[in-house]
């Protein structure tokens, strides 16, 4: 069984969210208490939403790339980071890698070809929003990520900012997002929701409004339990 590494604090709830998941997945195929080791390197998210805000993405790589390496000097066999936003530089991050890596965006894809959707819908942050993270993946394999309008990607930002990423969930805000969501599969023909930001899920559910959620943390917590086990 390969030792986990995780950079977490990206944000908190979901770093809580991961850990859980791992351990869930083991309990519920019988490992009587066998759970991995698990190392997990907390970074600031101040400093990492200074450094991205500002568009200093080298600097971004370069923090988590000391992450992989703590991780790495911690014993970890491979690294995961847990979180949408940082994958804007994975390539640049996996390319110095002293440890596998296992990307979110990857694992995404992969169930979305087995789901064999065609036109999903991306909430996430506005960083992730505003990029092509998520698209440039996608449509080589026949799949337009469509994002929310402009108003509604500040809306999102700001919920994350001041409620979600702090453990807050509201009915209003869950009310709000659904909307969005409603209006995206109106206006946009969307036939999915990929939840592109790991907190994300914990305030929307599975199935609501007949659509299916891409829950990427839970897609993600997945990816790692496989190569886990590999």
């Amino acid at each position: 069984m390969r030792k986990i590494g995780l950079i977490g604090g990206l944000g908190p709830e979901s770093t809580l969210d991961y850990y859980k998941g791992i351990i869930s997945s083991f309990a519920a195929a019988g490992a009587n208490y066998d759970y991995p080791e698990i190392f997990i390197h907390s970074v600031s998210l101040a400093r990492f939403m200074r450094l991205a805000n500002a568009g200093e993405w080298a600097q971004v790589a370069e923090m988590l790339l000391e992450s992989v390496e703590a991780l790495g000097r911690a014993g970890a066999d491979f690294a995961a980071i847990a979180s949408n936003t940082p994958h804007l530089v994975f390539e640049a991050v996996s390319s110095r890698s002293p440890l596998p890596l296992v990307s979110i965006v990857e694992a995404t894809l992969h169930r979305a070809v087995v789901m064999g959707l065609k036109r999903p819908g991306m909430l996430g942050t506005r960083l992730t929003m505003d990029s092509r993270l998520y698209q440039d993946r996608f449509e080589p394999e026949g799949m337009a990520v469509a994002v929310p309008l402009p108003e509604e990607r500040e809306l999102i930002q700001k919920r994350l900012d001041t409620e979600i990423e702090m453990g807050i969930f509201k009915d209003a805000t869950r009310g709000e997002l659904l909307r969005i969501v409603s209006r995206m599969r109106r206006e946009q023909g969307i036939d999915s929701v990929i939840l592109g930001c790991t907190e994300l899920p914990l305030i929307l559910g599975g199935d609501e409004l007949g659509l299916p959620f891409l829950n990427t943390a839970a897609i993600h917590v997945a990816a790692i339990v496989e190569y886990c086990r590999a």
